[in-house]
């Protein structure tokens, strides 16, 4: 794919919330933007307790399902597996734009903010930290317990962004769409990729 933007790496941990990920890559790869995807085995579970797409544990299968779901341009998108230490992501002489983890468990959070690279993902995001790239983390647990705000201010010190799945109930929301759109939306601004998901503050009347 002809593209001069480094492409986005996109997480998918075992964190409730599969449906943010799934629409966070629709858009990305709907803008146009290439995507190196991950994701974990819990992920695997979730994304089938949630939604209807059933990820195959094979990258390259994975790879060719999510092309044609979201209708992909050849090599637009690229899937690596947990332990495919040669993926681009895994070093820093050739790493991504940004990368998103969506959702993401307190488990990986605790990972990241440790230093230890026990997969491609957790690598992954090491490296974003190290080279100064955007990192953000969308973070789906409830109540957070003095561990998890520890660690999201140890790596929003590093310049992580913490994103909490809190969507806005300002615009209304009729659609469990809507709330899932909000979410995405605010990630998209974060990796200033354009969209139309929801208005602008300023631009309709949160009162109707």
């Amino acid at each position: 794919m002809q593209n001069e933007e480094a492409p986005i790496a996109l997480a998918f941990t075992g964190a409730s919330g599969a449906l943010y990920g799934l629409r966070l890559l629709e858009c990305l790869l709907a803008a146009g933007r290439a995507v190196y995807l991950m994701y974990s085995q819990p992920a695997q579970m979730v994304m089938a307790m949630e939604t209807e797409v059933k990820l195959p544990s094979r990258a390259a299968e994975a790879e060719a399902c999510l092309s044609q779901l979201y209708s992909a341009k050849p090599g637009q998108l690229r899937v690596f597996a947990h332990d495919e230490w040669m993926a681009p992501v895994a070093s820093g002489t050739n790493p991504p734009a940004a990368m998103v983890i969506c959702p993401c468990t307190t488990g990986t959070l605790a990972t990241i903010a440790s230093g230890l690279c026990q997969d491609l993902i957790d690598r992954a995001a090491d490296v974003m930290l190290k080279e100064r790239k955007k990192l953000i983390l969308v973070l789906r647990e409830t109540p957070l317990s003095d561990i998890h705000l520890e660690n999201m201010l140890k790596l929003s010190r590093m310049g992580a962004i913490m994103m909490p799945a809190n969507p806005g109930f300002y615009l209304k929301p009729e659609r469990l769409s809507d709330l899932v759109d909000f979410m995405v939306a605010r990630v998209l601004d974060h990796l200033q990729v354009p969209h139309d998901l929801i208005p602008r503050w300023g631009e309709t009347n949160p009162q109707g």
